[in-house]
């Protein structure tokens, strides 16, 4: 999966600092907020018996055509469950890394798009990460700018197109400055 590879590449750079699970479950995003929900509170007793629970819960996902989407946002807010969101997909937070993407955009494109900058498909390979790697704060300034975009004419948090995914790799590595928060 394209999002666990990306994800994954962080947590071996970070990986003294902190600690990547990554749930093998696949499903829509009010599946996967319910899972991590679950996962939490489970972790949490066990923390109460045998110290330290997990710092942050994350869920990542596609936006696509999920009719329950504004239910899986409410229960993460609820459960204290963090999310990095993309819209309309994984590979425009990849896009962003390159290049500016103000106007809608449909997930084919995004794909088609985010594959000529990487040169490679859903599998990253060494070149695209160290590429991504690269081009991380850039596409970290062009995604806040663009939730200050949606802000500003009303279209809402979560908007086509925006990214969310920068989130959980800046809590990656800030772990590597911080690993008693």
């Amino acid at each position: 999966m394209t999002e666990e590879g990306y994800l994954l590449h962080y947590w071996r750079l970070h990986r003294r600092a902190v600690t990547v699970e990554i749930d093998k479950f696949h499903g829509t995003p009010l599946a996967l907020v319910q899972r991590a929900a679950t996962a939490k509170r489970r972790n949490e007793r066990a923390a109460s018996r045998q110290g330290r629970a997990h710092d942050e819960v994350w869920c990542v996902f596609d936006v696509d055509d999920h009719p329950q989407l504004a239910e899986a946002l409410a229960m993460a807010r609820e459960h204290g469950i963090h999310l990095g969101i993309s819209n309309p997909c994984i590979e425009l937070w990849f896009l962003l890394h390159f290049e500016d993407q103000t106007a809608y955009i449909e997930r084919r494109q995004a794909q088609s798009l985010a594959k000529e900058q990487l040169g490679c498909g859903k599998r990253l390979d060494d070149d695209a990460l160290g590429a991504l790697q690269e081009g991380f704060e850039e596409a970290k300034e062009r995604a806040q700018r663009l939730d200050v975009k949606h802000e500003g004419d009303g279209s809402g948090a979560n908007a086509n197109p925006s990214s969310g995914v920068w989130r959980l790799v800046d809590s990656i590595a800030d772990a590597s400055f911080n690993p008693f928060r």
